[in-house]
């Protein structure tokens, strides 16, 4: 058999199956897809330099990439699994069968997927191996290969591919969430304090004091968005608790609803990393739930799960502290969660890395303790209680940025939550601290913005910044990586001054 055809046998057989276990997962459960299945278990089993390198390199496109390289590794395979069966069908069987049995075994780990979500992988499975079988049939070396028969065969096969994984697409969005998100209206009966015109520096180059639900960064685990009905929302309160509950969205509409302004910070951020952003966020008290659900004593975890199995788990300390603002949010900025963001609720824990408290597409919360149960990250060795550390960023100058020699004024944020920035001090090229100018502080769960006015001869210059809180304490210059409970180190940026 020819090479060419042999690998476009290949490549096809791999596409069939692909889109045959895709059509039964959007009738059965999206997340049962073998293909996506397959990428979730590559996330849980990436190793941790690998995954920070992704975030770092890739930011929110890093799961784009992840799913463009293994279309890529299972195209390669298929080109393999053709050119070894130019004289006999048998290796692209055997390799077919062994990426079918892959995707079963991929379904079967996923945390949320039930029985019935097997029946995706089999359908790979199946049609991938029929596939691969007739389409060699079709170009067997042991007959007289009829070339028009054969690119009709693969016409076929190729259009049915296509229509199969448009259907999964379809059957897999036919849920409407947005026509669900589109008919909330939230009335929180606590407003958020107006922003004062002050609290940002953004003319100079800090961000806007709020950052629109577009712009809100984004990292977790989902290779898709969850797509779940706000009417459908169910979650479980239980464990060390005296009074189970069962919340529907609308029992949290029927409760207080409260507006706080919040700062959130991805522990995954590297020092001046852009993983931190500041919203309006509309919800439900969590300590008054957690109270009058009654917290048994020795209770000091929280144990969150997102309807796609990713688990957290957050200090109750935390949660309960006064004035901690912890709450169940259903919205952003005046209007319910974004999908991306977490719609229908989400938790959201001011002062703590978001890989402990700000739990999206949430369903069920049980109190227990941290001996007891250990939540996705800390199952790999990320710190289990992690307090946002005192940081601060340069945001103006950009990196290698030219800019007019003489007076310039530099711009960046700082945050030290629940204690709130007390000063702000920059210095150029390692020579005396300054002082910056602090923006108008709107609360001590958000992110303060600084200013400073710097007079430049031409040259290349290094301009550093560090944060001091209101205890007193001034962030380390001592550098750690994010993992496992935040990165540390005072940002700093290299930038040359020039004649105006």
């Amino acid at each position: 058999m020819k090479a060419t055809r042999s690998v476009l046998i290949g490549l096809l057989s791999v596409a069939v199956a692909l889109a045959a276990g895709h059509l039964v997962a959007g009738l059965v459960s999206p997340l049962a897809s073998p293909f996506l299945a397959v990428g979730n278990t590559a996330i849980d089993l990436t190793p941790h330099p690998v995954k920070d390198f992704a975030i770092r390199t890739f930011g929110e496109n890093d799961k784009l990439v992840l799913l463009g390289g293994m279309a890529v590794v299972l195209a390669g395979l298929g080109v393999v699994a053709g050119l070894l069966s130019r004289r006999s069908p048998w290796p692209g069987t055997a390799l077919a069968g062994l990426l079918g049995i892959l995707g079963i075994a991929a379904v079967l780990a996923r945390p949320t997927t039930s029985g019935w979500a097997v029946l995706a992988p089999l359908a790979s499975l199946v049609a991938g191996v029929a596939a691969f079988r007739w389409l060699w049939s079709q170009a067997a070396p042991a007959v007289v290969p009829d070339r028009r028969r054969f690119l009709l065969s693969t016409a076929a096969i190729a259009v049915g591919a296509g229509v199969s994984a448009l259907g999964g697409q379809l059957l897999a969005g036919r849920v409407d969430v947005e026509a669900s998100r589109r008919a909330i209206t939230l009335r929180p009966r606590e407003t958020a304090p107006e922003i004062p015109f002050d609290a940002d520096f953004a003319r100079e180059g800090t961000p806007e004091f709020i950052t629109p639900n577009s712009k809100f960064y984004r990292v977790d685990t989902a290779l898709t968005v969850p797509r779940l009905r706000a009417e459908d929302w169910r979650m479980r309160l239980h464990g060390m608790v005296d009074n189970e509950m069962l919340l529907t969205y609308d029992d949290l509409l029927r409760r207080p609803l409260v507006e706080k302004t919040i700062t959130l910070v991805c522990v995954s951020n590297e020092v001046g990393g852009p993983y931190i952003s500041t919203s309006n966020f509309i919800g439900v008290s969590l300590p008054d739930l957690l109270r009058e659900a009654g917290v048994r004593p020795g209770a000091d975890q929280l144990a969150t799960r997102s309807v796609d199995g990713w688990t957290c788990g957050t200090p109750v300390d935390s949660i309960m502290a006064p004035g901690s603002n912890a709450m169940l949010a259903l919205g952003m900025n005046g209007e319910p969660l974004p999908l991306e963001r977490g719609f229908p609720v989400r938790m959201v824990v001011p002062g703590l890395y978001g890989y402990v408290s700000a739990t999206k597409w949430l369903v069920d919360a049980e109190l227990t303790t941290f001996d007891a149960f250990d939540a996705y990250w800390a199952q790999r060795g990320w710190g289990k209680k992690a307090p946002v550390k005192v940081m601060s960023r340069v945001d103006r100058p950009k990196s290698f940025e030219r800019v007019p020699a003489g007076r310039f004024v530099a711009a960046g944020i700082a945050w030290a939550q629940h204690t709130g920035i007390d000063r702000v001090e920059v210095r150029i090229d390692g020579g005396p601290w300054q002082e910056a100018t602090l923006s108008r502080e709107v609360n001590i769960d958000t992110w303060r913005m600084w200013r400073v006015e710097l007079d430049l001869k031409e040259g290349n210059h290094t301009v550093e910044c560090r944060a001091t809180d209101r205890k007193g304490y001034t962030q380390t210059n001592e550098r750690a990586a994010p993992i496992p409970d935040g990165a540390t180190g005072w940002h700093s940026m290299v930038f040359t001054s020039v004649a105006g």
